[in-house]
């Protein structure tokens, strides 16, 4: 009776791991565990603990569950508690890592033009809309962009004491906390700076500010490979970093270039975004690649990366985005805000899978 008692929690355990995670190439062992199996009279208690935020896979992750174990002998009811807890990833000098910021994601394009910045902030809130708490840094100095985009108008961050002087408090919009040097100058006042003093100001700015624990924090990186994707990428503990292009050569060519920069640094690329990838009429609906075809699988082919997602040209995401509430904001239910959250899951799960290997990554420079 004991073995028989034993025998199946460690068979509803093995079924539950194995099973594969919706939309996801992955399964639940791979992304998470099972804390605790009870069997009382026929009722099984199940605990999952997952590494990513499943907020959206909830209801079809319980049914996939029933569904695996219900033929087991002894097994009449379940009921299922499903979880979260996303780990920090490894970096290589643990001293630099960012206070209450568990992963780092940089959201980069080799070119302007491409949507990185409408992409990077819809990511932000797919995380936070999937059970995350994610904060946004604007990286771009020169040309800020998110407060506009989160329609924060002209707040102004707040002041508190930090062990290390003053701190800036994030501005929270729409869930997500986030910081900019649009916060900090005025629409009339042009960032007329250098490089060094532009790396200068984002490194103040990431170190400076007085996070609250974040599972995520997604920065928004300014357009191209110069000073400061190089500074953020060198001294930066970023856990990972996704590559923003759309389908056409030209930007296929720039986007391995900043494929090859992350590389040259050892930041592990979770993936490609393909945006623009297709235009639908608004009045017949025909559907049509007017800047190419598959070159976002391409790339991510070439550097053995894989495409996260492609996302259309569409006229609601910028209208959204300017008008200051983005799309998984401003119509969650919609099927763009929905492509924005499969790709956000499986961003998370490229990156828990990283984090589960363990290894550091060991930033080296080269000349070549």
């Amino acid at each position: 009776m004991s073995n028989a008692s034993e025998l199946l929690p460690n068979q509803i355990e093995a079924r539950v791991l194995a099973l594969p995670l919706p939309n996801l190439e992955a399964t639940l062992g791979e992304l998470g565990q099972v804390e605790s199996v009870s069997v009382v009279d026929g009722k099984v208690e199940l605990v999952v603990l997952l590494a990513i935020p499943a907020q959206g896979m909830l209801k079809a992750l319980s049914e996939s569950i029933w569904a695996a174990v219900k033929d087991l002998p002894g097994v009449e009811q379940v009921a299922v508690d499903i979880g979260w807890a996303i780990p920090s990833g490894p970096v290589m000098d643990p001293g630099a890592t960012i206070p209450n910021v568990k992963n780092i994601v940089a959201v980069a394009s080799g070119k302007g033009g491409v949507g990185k910045s409408t992409t990077a902030i819809n990511l932000a809130l797919a995380l936070q809309a999937e059970g995350a708490t994610v904060g946004i840094l604007d990286a771009d100095i020169y040309g800020p962009s998110v407060p506009a985009m989160l329609g924060v108008g002209k707040q102004r961050p707040e002041l508190e004491k930090g062990p290390q002087g003053q701190m800036l408090v994030p501005i929270e919009a729409h869930g997500i906390h986030s910081i900019s040097m649009g916060y900090l100058v005025t629409e009339q006042t042009p960032m007329v700076w250098r490089g060094p003093m532009a790396s200068g100001a984002l490194q103040q700015l990431l170190t400076q500010t007085a996070w609250p624990p974040l599972d995520y924090l997604i920065i928004d990186m300014p357009p191209g490979t110069g000073d400061i994707q190089l500074t953020l990428s060198q001294k930066v503990p970023v856990t990972g970093s996704v590559v923003v292009t759309t389908p056409q050569d030209i930007a296929l060519l720039d986007a391995q270039k900043g494929i090859e920069m992350f590389r040259k640094v050892s930041v592990p690329v979770l993936g490609v975004i393909e945006n623009m990838a297709t235009h639908i009429c608004s009045n017949c609906g025909h559907e049509e690649h007017i800047f190419g075809e598959g070159g976002g699988q391409r790339i991510a082919s070439d550097y053995q990366t894989r495409l996260l997602g492609a996302l259309p040209l569409n006229l609601s995401i910028r209208q959204q985005a300017d008008s200051g509430c983005p799309t998984v904001a401003a119509d969650p239910d919609s099927d763009l805000a929905m492509t924005y959250r499969h790709i956000a899951l499986k961003l998370a799960a490229e990156l828990a899978k990283s984090v589960s290997q363990g290894a550091a990554p060991v930033i080296e420079i080269s000349d070549d």
